[in-house]
């Protein structure tokens, strides 16, 4: 038994370099296994903290965007009790401002789809279809350009319209920021189930078509018009 011991010890003596690269290998790959585990988790923290300012970027979005159409409807409702026309072109052109300022932001958070297939020539962000949250906003745009303060649709007309254009935005807004959404870790609007993206561009065009019918002469990115239809004064 000692002189197995004995042996054991010489042969080790005798390949010391030996036992020293393998005791370092050993070391490296569980060293390698353990920064790697941690390399893991850090890259999951970062990803969730990028996907919590996203969120929060796209709540403040979200955010004005819900107001500036709230105060849209309410212009609308109110038209005629501006004392002048300069003080209702003064509010109208304030409103518009900020709706093409919303419209361009939220492209930051809603990129358009299906940028390979639609528009190629354009600048890169117009490329494609805009999403059906964006589509409400500039429902919207071209609701309060065509309004008047005196003729067409009436007052709650037009403000029943734009608040249907609201509750779109809201309710794609909520699915954007949905945090039972598990099949992306980061939230992207191109991460929802496809029924539900299909939904809301089918609620997008429907309300396309309802403003096409109440103002036959807008202009939608040079879309075809509808001319022979006139006004619905209620």
């Amino acid at each position: 038994m000692v002189m197995a011991t004995d042996n054991i010890w010489q042969m080790l003596t005798d390949n010391v370099g030996t036992v020293v690269t393998v005791l370092s290998a050993i070391a490296a790959v569980i060293g390698a296994l353990a920064s790697r585990a941690e390399t893991r988790k850090q890259r999951q923290l970062r990803t969730e903290q990028l996907r919590q300012t996203i969120d929060s970027s796209s709540l403040d979005w979200g955010s004005a965007a819900i107001d500036t159409m709230a105060r849209a409807a309410m212009l609308a409702r109110t038209r005629h009790l501006h004392g002048n026309e300069g003080s209702f072109q003064s509010a109208k052109a304030a409103t518009l401002v900020n709706l093409t300022a919303l419209i361009d932001r939220g492209r930051m958070f809603f990129p358009n789809l299906d940028e390979q297939k639609k528009g190629t020539e354009k600048d890169g962000a117009y490329r494609g279809s805009r999403p059906p949250i964006l589509d409400a906003i500039v429902w919207v745009h071209c609701e309060i350009s065509a309004l008047t303060r005196d003729g067409g649709p009436t007052g709650d007309n037009s403000a029943d319209f734009i608040d249907d254009c609201r509750r779109l935005v809201v309710s794609e807004l909520q699915a954007h920021l949905d945090p039972r959404r598990l099949n992306q870790v980061v939230g992207r609007y191109d991460g929802q189930t496809r029924t539900h993206q299909k939904q809301a561009i089918e609620r997008a065009q429907s309300l396309r078509q309802l403003l096409l019918t109440r103002r036959p002469g807008v202009s939608i990115d040079n879309s075809n018009r509808h001319p022979e239809q006139p006004e619905t004064v209620q």
